[in-house]
């Protein structure tokens, strides 16, 4: 999962969307493998606008992204009313974090998700399970913002700069 991640990420994404990434916690994210597509809810923490996640490396996204660190993501609520919808679709490549980046990781996630980052309160078994897990780093290479508040399929494209 060695990829080339871009160097430069923007440092201050749209007001709507540093929000909309805030105010939401699930990520789809979207892997290819030898077995095929594969898809899977993980919790994120933002840092501008690539996601920290945390998952087994033994897990059929994680095998794929081992072997093709490229993937796609989706964030999005449940809508009935179509003109409501909002949401993000992004595609980029993952990496496994070490060292002084896996800490980092460590600390926004544990400040998104309190009982991660208090583990001297959280249950046996969830320091046992948080153990096993690797820290994962997705760069977004195309970035969309999706407001249907603002048309129907409106769509905004979030650009970065060039690698």
């Amino acid at each position: 999962m060695a990829a080339q991640l871009p160097t430069q990420l923007p440092t201050q994404l749209p007001p709507q969307v540093a929000a909309y990434l805030a105010g939401h916690h699930v990520m789809t994210l979207a892997t290819q493998g030898a077995d095929g597509p594969w898809a899977a809810a993980v919790f994120y923490a933002s840092e501008g606008a690539s996601l920290i996640f945390l998952s087994s490396p033994n897990s059929r996204h994680c095998r794929n992204l081992e072997q093709d660190s490229r993937c796609a993501a989706t964030i999005q609520e449940d809508y009935s009313d179509w003109a409501s919808i909002k949401g993000i679709q992004l595609e980029g490549r993952v990496s496994e974090l070490q060292g002084d980046e896996e800490k980092r990781a460590q600390q926004l996630y544990g400040e998104k998700f309190p009982i991660v980052g208090a583990v001297a309160k959280v249950p046996p078994a969830i320091v046992k399970a948080l153990a096993k897990v690797r820290w994962f780093r997705l760069v977004p290479e195309h970035f969309h913002f999706i407001d249907n508040s603002k048309g129907f399929g409106h769509r905004d494209e979030i650009s970065f700069p060039p690698k």
